[in-house]
């Protein structure tokens, strides 16, 4: 059942697996701009892709926004985990 706070788009995924990137990035259709606390849904098998690739896929996702409260407490929780998001070493690595 699709509420008026849930909704199908289509949108378009690309893949990299490489030496230097390594990503899967979502963009659905017209530009719809996702808030704290939406969820986002993209159907389909699985992707995979082999080492040195990019893919481009195109699917359909359900966006379900967040109510009020929902939206402030994704932000307020996020605003506590900032720290998760890095990390510091202190590790030489290689030395060229």
């Amino acid at each position: 059942m699709v509420s008026a706070r849930t909704f199908n788009v289509p949108c378009r995924i690309a893949v990299e697996q490489s030496e230097y990137h390594f990503h899967a990035h979502v963009e659905l259709a017209d530009e719809i701009a996702i808030e704290p606390g939406d969820r986002v849904r993209v159907h389909g098998a699985p992707i995979a892709v082999a080492f040195g690739e990019t893919a481009v896929f195109e699917r359909m996702a359900t966006v379900t926004r967040a109510n009020a409260l929902q939206r402030a407490w994704t932000r307020l929780v996020a605003y506590f985990d900032f720290k998760e998001l890095y990390e510091v070493s202190f590790n030489p690595g290689r030395v060229r």
